[in-house]
Parts: structure tokens; C-alpha cells; sequence
């Protein structure tokens, strides 16, 4: 069942991914190579908490911490390490959400490590228009799928691939709420976009067709061949005023 939200809570959903998108570019901020991904993730908990937010993330299904942090070929929900150092020319994609007055936000950005190669410059160009390109589509009276054509049509006739095994998803008063949102399939179709519905959009996008894999530690998911992935995210509402992207300020 889709919940819609009201306008009360839509302004919280609004101040919260106000607070997340600067959370995210703080972080971004202090992504360059010799960094761990340990101290990103210290980083983001400490800021969310002095916002007086919680992490969504921390504890949730059993995820031991605040971001998802996905190296090169780890597609989504790599796990954050004191061990685990980025190196010039990799891509990072970090996943990062909270929760304040009961509400969640949730939002991704895949960023360089240094100068990157083309092809990895293509792709992170790529995913994050793709997102737009899905966001572009969230109109009042639109269909669901309406919103997925439009990142993966993007996306293949870009060359690229979209990750079918991971979807886009209601938010609100939980982390993960209907509707599923699918980042492929045909136009018109699904129920009609309509005021009081927050959505996260997140395509992941990799660079080769094929299943993915699940990692022995139970969370990271990589690409098969080594390819690359890329994702972003943000967190949209539909309103009496039109459309809001509520986590604009970070990516």
C-alpha cells in the first residue's frame, strides 16, 4: 500500500534532506586517494547525530554502519573500513540516510577519486542523468513506469546497463515503503503518480550486461567481470506546489 503524506510531514521530510544533502557533501568533500572509507563513515555519523538525527542505516537488517561506501567494481551496501583505502582513479559510490521526527530520507552519489578514465567518467555522467532523466518523468497523473522507461531507456541507449536486481522505493515514515520502484520496464503502466507520495529514485548502472553477486561478508553487491557501477539517489515529494527534489543540495 502506497502512504501518502501529509504537508506536515512533508516539511520535516524536507528540513531532513536538507540536513542530508550537507551531511553527503561534507563527506564527498573528504574523498581523495589514501583516505579510508572508515573515517568517511565516522564522519557521516557524528555530523547526522549533531543534526539531531539517527542514521537510517545503522542497525538496520544487521548493516553495522552509517554509509554505504561501493568501490569500482561493488555496485551497493559495501561496508565501510578502517582497512579499506581509496586509490587515485577509482569511483566511490556512497549511500547515506537518516531519520528525524519519525521521518526518513535517503539519497546516493557516486564520485571520482582523483582524475578518473574515460569510461568511468562516462558512467558516473551517465547515472546521474539517468536520475534525472527518471525524476523528469515524476509528474501528478504520470504512471509509475513512466519514471522507469525513462532511466533505462537512457541508460541502454547509452550503451550501459541497468541493475535489475535493486530498485527504487517509497520513503517516509519508513526507510523502505511502497511503491517498488523499477528502473526499467514499459511506459504506462503502475498507479498514477498523485500529491503526498516521497519517492527515491536510485538507478545503478553498470558498464556490462549480467547477474550480479552478493559478497561472503552478506551485504556488498559487485558487478560480474570486475565491471564498474555507478549510483545516484535522491528524494522527491509531489505536493499542492508541484514536485521537490528534497536532497538537491548534495548531489
Amino acid at each position: 500500500m502506497i502512504v501518502l503524506k501529509t504537508a506536515t510531514e512533508i516539511d520535516i521530510l524536507r528540513a531532513n534532506g536538507a540536513i542530508l544533502a550537507s551531511v553527503l557533501d561534507r563527506v564527498c568533500q573528504q574523498v581523495s586517494p589514501g583516505q579510508n572509507t572508515g573515517e568517511l563513515d565516522r564522519l557521516a555519523e557524528r555530523l547526522i547525530r549533531e543534526s539531531g538525527s539517527e542514521p537510517a542505516f545503522k542497525g538496520m537488517y544487521g548493516f553495522p554502519a552509517t554509509i554505504c561506501t561501493s568501490i569500482n567494481e561493488e555496485i551497493v551496501h559495501g561496508i565501510p573500513s578502517l582497512k579499506r583505502r581509496l586509490k587515485k582513479g577509482d569511483i566511490l559510490s556512497i549511500d547515506i540516510g537518516l531519520c528525524r521526527s519519525g521521518m526518513y530520507v535517503d539519497m546516493a552519489t557516486t564520485v571520482p577519486v582523483g582524475e578518473v578514465g574515460e569510461k568511468a567518467a562516462k558512467l558516473l555522467q551517465v547515472t546521474e542523468e539517468a536520475l534525472w532523466r527518471g525524476i523528469g518523468m515524476v509528474n501528478i497523473g504520470n504512471r509509475l513506469t513512466d519514471v522507469s522507461h525513462a532511466i533505462g531507456s537512457y541508460v541502454e541507449n547509452e550503451g550501459l546497463y541497468v541493475v535489475r536486481e535493486y530498485t527504487g522505493h517509497g520513503i517516509g515514515r519508513d526507510l523502505h515503503e511502497d511503491p517498488q520502484i523499477l528502473n526499467y520496464g514499459d511506459s504506462g503502466q503502475g498507479p498514477r503518480l498523485q500529491i503526498g507520495m516521497v519517492l527515491a529514485l536510485e538507478p545503478m548502472v553498470k558498464t556490462v550486461p549480467g547477474a550480479v553477486e552478493v559478497l561472503d561478508d552478506g551485504w556488498t553487491v559487485v558487478t560480474n567481470q570486475g565491471a564498474l557501477a555507478a549510483h545516484f539517489e535522491h528524494t522527491i515529494a509531489l505536493t499542492k506546489n508541484g514536485v521537490e527534489v528534497l536532497t538537491r543540495g548534495g548531489v
